[in-house]
């Protein structure tokens, strides 16, 4: 890779690897249906807004179907998913379960014969089951209610967004990224926005909380795309959507070393088992440009 790409991925490393830490911050501030509705809509406005600027012409001729069915995967179920919940489990489970989205992408393909699946890609995917067993199963505090709802609500995101990834791939090849993901967010915005009635803002957020808040919708939804797929184009998907294990080091070392989260030994376990998977169904599955879109690894 070259230095820029090098830059690139360390970015997009630290900015969403350190998205969980921004949104527990912004989550206990507004709520996390205010913060899906606001980051949704924050970064939708800003891809457009930056695109405007730069004076690119958008392409929306695909029409508003494609971009509902992908708001509502990639968005509203990932985000609400995750954001839901990161506080029950924990920065350092949430973004271990994040990495399982190329596992659920393959898994998808091939239930609706969009991909065939290697020998060497169905052990990546028993590897990666077995991790998350020993993840969820064997955690290192006690099994409470909270941790099953928060652990499901985190795996129903990934595979959200393995559904997302795998439709745009398939259906949406040919349209412009800064269309599909501003037009995703805005759609997912407006989708969440009834969700501050039924998850109410606790408090009157302070100042730096609307710090919090932009900063995770304009900087770690909005810019980081824009990085992501200028390294798509440059170094190849495969390789760019590897982020997601760097993110992965990232988010465990801010859970253990600045919010004292803890991994029992065969969680540790259960995490190689999903990365060793992960890199061998990535490793042996050549992933598209466009399903790469949807596989974002932040909070």
């Amino acid at each position: 890779m070259s230095p820029r790409d090098i830059t690139a991925y360390i970015f997009l490393a630290l900015t969403w690897g350190s998205s969980f830490l921004v949104a527990i911050h912004a989550i206990h501030a507004f709520g996390w249906g205010a913060t899906v509705a606001f980051r949704c809509l924050i970064a939708g406005v800003v891809l457009l807004a930056g695109a405007r600027l730069a004076g690119r012409r958008l392409d929306f001729s695909f029409g508003f179907k494609p971009l509902v069915f992908v708001g509502l995967t990639t968005v509203v179920l990932q985000l609400v998913g995750l954001l839901y919940g990161l506080p029950l489990i924990g920065t350092a489970m949430s973004a271990i379960i994040v990495t399982t989205i190329p596992i659920f992408s393959m898994l998808v393909a091939r239930i609706f014969g969009i991909e065939p699946i290697t020998t060497g890609a169905a052990l990546g995917i028993a590897l990666g089951v077995v991790g998350v067993v020993m993840l969820v199963g064997f955690p290192s505090q006690p099994i409470t209610t909270d941790f099953i709802l928060g652990s499901l609500a985190s795996l129903i995101s990934t595979f959200s967004a393995a559904v997302g990834s795998v439709y745009v791939g398939h259906k949406l090849k040919d349209a412009g990224v800064i269309e599909i993901t501003a037009g995703s967010f805005l759609v997912g915005g407006v989708v969440c926005l009834p969700l501050l009635f039924v998850v109410p803002i606790p408090a009157w957020p302070a100042p730096v909380d609307y710090l919090y808040l932009l900063i995770l919708g304009a900087v770690m939804s909005g810019l980081t795309y824009v990085v992501y797929f200028a390294l798509l184009s440059s170094i190849g998907p495969t390789r760019a959507v590897s982020v997601e294990f760097a993110v992965t080091g990232v988010a465990v070392l801010i859970g253990t070393l600045l919010l004292g989260e803890t991994l029992s030994p065969l969680q540790i376990v259960g995490t190689a088992a999903i990365g060793l998977g992960c890199a061998m169904v990535l490793g042996l599955h050549k992933v598209t440009r466009a399903e790469a879109i949807a596989e974002h690894p932040g909070a």
